[in-house]
């Protein structure tokens, strides 16, 4: 497991560890009651950090009670303590662990449910993200200078304005045949799902320096507007994030996303200096047949239940980056390989 070298304080809101990781496995959307014999493989690809990604569990309660005993039916999974004991594991929530399906800012248990989550995944007591008030999110650092990864989780949740529904006519007759959700896209620019206070932090992590920066989102960012959850809903944020990252020169980003119950890569090279890649691995236990098109695609989907990697092969001097999805047996679905100066155009 990797070295822990310093808590840090409310001002950074991070964790920083001392080795920089070159298997970092990650995945979304566990049903705590089906089996998982998806973390046999998880297991075997020896992950360095794995990152769950949002639907860590499926809660979709106000009864805290029934929340945390959901929570402790995953932690009691053996593949589950299994990875515990040998990788490092950091979470952000999705609507159904944070409490309800496609909740935002108006789910009345946020508070409990923050400090049930947060107890489950093992957070310091005197952690920023069990006190802050706008929501869980929070990076973390591993390594250093040219060797240095920078995980950064945002909060999708805990401020995210409500969402614009199609009539029912209009889902059933026009986006259900093309595999689109019922959802419209924010027409007023001060929509928002991570709430000013969290902008505010979120542009100094992306001027932090690190070699390599990692956006865990629980939604999609990079596709194309499918109806669903996702950035595209608020384009308004999606806009503002790349702006930051041209705007400060980040150099490095890459994307890992969950939530769609099916797994996927984007490539997106518009109004950037350099391309953006996404892996969106989804789910660990749940699968989703009616997979909505996305321009940005790269390679193959895949509905069967999978997890994602971002491997990192740091002997190069100029390291190499492997980004993959892979199956329940471990086989590669989809899979991309490129140096880390292509994204280094700074």
């Amino acid at each position: 497991m990797l070295r822990l070298i310093i808590i840090a304080t409310l001002l950074f809101s991070c964790i920083v560890f001392a080795d920089a990781p070159s298997r970092i496995l990650f995945g979304s959307c566990a049903h705590q009651d089906k089996d998982m014999p998806i973390f046999t493989s998880i297991n075997q690809h020896q992950p360095d950090v794995f990152i769950f990604l949002g639907d860590n569990i499926y809660g979709d309660t106000q009864d805290m009670v029934a929340l945390k005993q959901k929570y402790q039916t995953l932690g009691a999974k053996p593949g589950f303590k299994q990875l515990r004991e040998h990788a490092e594991l950091i979470a952000i929530w999705d609507d159904h662990d944070y409490g309800a399906n496609d909740a935002g800012k108006e789910y009345p248990q946020k508070e409990a449910s923050r400090d049930i989550m947060l107890d489950f995944w093992q957070e310091p007591k005197d952690s920023p993200r069990r006190t802050q008030k706008n929501g869980i999110y929070t990076s973390y650092f591993y390594g250093e200078a040219d060797k240095s990864v920078h995980v950064i989780l945002p909060d999708l949740r805990w401020n995210r304005d409500a969402l614009q529904p199609v009539s029912l006519n209009e889902y059933q007759q026009q986006r259900q045949p093309k595999h689109l959700g019922p959802y419209s896209a924010h027409i007023d620019p001060s929509a928002t799902m991570l709430g000013e206070t969290q902008w505010q932090w979120l542009e100094k992590e992306l001027q932090k320096p690190a070699r390599i920066k990692v956006i865990g989102s629980s939604l999609q960012l990079l596709s194309d507007f499918t109806g669903w959850e996702s950035w595209a809903n608020f384009p308004a944020d999606r806009k503002r994030l790349f702006k930051l990252i041209k705007k400060h020169k980040v150099n490095g980003v890459v994307i890992i996303s969950g939530d769609t119950h099916w797994g996927e890569v984007s490539y997106y090279d518009e109004a950037l200096d350099y391309p953006l890649w996404e892996v969106t691995s989804s789910g660990l236990t749940q699968e989703w047949k009616n997979v909505s098109p996305n321009t940005y695609r790269i390679g193959q989907f895949t509905n069967k239940v999978n997890y994602g990697a971002l491997l990192i092969d740091w002997q190069k001097t100029d390291p190499l980056i492997t980004l993959g999805l892979y199956d329940e047996s471990g086989a590669i679905v989809n899979q991309h390989r490129f140096k880390l100066s292509a994204l280094e155009p700074y």
